[in-house]
């Protein structure tokens, strides 16, 4: 795959994106006491295309159904991450709030442009042994995540990754992003956004780099294998013992692609999950990953099909190739960018050069 990073190695490099987050982050918390959970927001300032595809077993989500290719609405206005499992979802009325405020979402008043329903799909994580079970991300957390939304921003601990731990590690909330180069989707982007918070491993026990940098290459992340002694103290930790956990995100393009293509990108950047994270779509996991089109970049040339297939079907496979390798890279960006939160060790911690 012919293939850069873009300007940022972001999401928001898909142009007509924005991201933010709100948390709360106590310097003491602890496994069951102090606060250490958090919501992501990704805004698509006047909509996005968008798709959706869940393989873990134990799912939290909202409005997943709206994004069947068979349904009606065929845009979004926002894309929610969140901690607190279940009881997160209820940061998804700030979002709509925030959104309903400015006048964002579909119209339902020719005559009054305010009447709009926002459209805010979202996904949540369980973190709430992390800190105490009782603080979970509310309205005002999503209100203000949406507030927050701009192309900069923050990774590792924060967000939605507050209280993330991967594997027996911390977890957190990582992103890049990926320019194709020659070839039918020259020039297009292709970016991801993920909370890592698995129950599977997120590194080789063998060696102790991230499952996530195989493609690419432990020198692409500036890595080298961890002497022995740190392999087998990061093998020594506990398991991470919870029945719930998950793994959620947000890939992205800016090449003009219609529902049916955006599912087709989610489902194969599942891939670069299951690259990363060993075991992924357990059982025990609710494993979400959201796809959004911009259509901000120029169509690229077509090439010659045969009529049974659609015309940009070479542009849609390479964008699914690099969905995958985007996500791959995300997930060891949350990794590396994760600090310690609760006494859960991070990476870095771990095999500190």
């Amino acid at each position: 795959m012919n293939a850069v990073a873009g300007v940022r190695n972001s999401l928001t490099d898909v142009a007509g994106l924005l991201v933010g987050h709100h948390h709360v982050l106590d310097p003491g918390a602890a496994i069951g006491s102090g606060a250490a959970t958090g919501c992501t927001v990704v805004r698509a300032p006047g909509g996005a295309v968008a798709a959706v595809d869940v393989r873990g077993g134990g799912p939290g989500t909202r409005e997943t159904d709206l994004l069947d290719p068979s349904n009606t609405v065929r845009q979004v206005n926002s894309i929610l991450l969140t901690g607190g499992s279940a009881y997160g979802l209820a940061a998804a009325d700030g979002v709509m709030r925030w959104l309903e405020e400015r006048g964002e979402g579909i119209p339902m008043d020719p005559a009054d442009p305010g009447k709009v329903v926002p459209i805010v799909p979202g996904a949540v994580i369980f973190d709430l042994p992390v800190g105490a079970w009782g603080i979970r991300p509310s309205a005002e957390f999503g209100y203000r995540a949406a507030e927050a939304a701009a192309v900069e921003f923050a990774r590792g601990s924060v967000g939605a990754g507050a209280g993330a731990r991967a594997g027996s590690i911390k977890g957190g909330i990582g992103s890049a992003s990926i320019v194709l180069g020659e070839g039918p989707a020259a020039g297009v982007t292709v970016a991801a956004l993920i909370v890592a918070n698995p129950v599977g491993s997120v590194f080789d026990p063998r060696t102790g780099l991230p499952w996530g940098a195989g493609t690419d290459g432990p020198e692409f992340f500036g890595l080298r294998t961890p002497a022995p002694e740190q392999v087998a103290r990061a093998n020594a930790l506990p398991v991470k013992g919870t029945v719930l956990n998950t793994t959620i995100g947000v890939v992205a393009t800016d090449a003009p692609l219609d529902p049916t293509g955006c599912r087709r990108m989610a489902v194969t950047a599942h891939d670069g999950l299951a690259r990363a994270i060993r075991p992924a779509h357990s059982p025990l996991d609710g494993d979400t990953l959201f796809a959004l089109a911009t259509g901000t970049a120029e169509q690229p040339a077509g090439y010659p099909m045969p009529p049974a297939f659609p015309p940009d079907l070479l542009i849609l496979d390479a964008i699914c190739t690099a969905a995958a390798v985007a996500v791959e890279r995300a997930i060891v960006d949350a990794i590396l960018t994760a600090t310690s939160v609760a006494a859960i060790p991070s990476y870095r911690d771990l095999f500190a050069h």
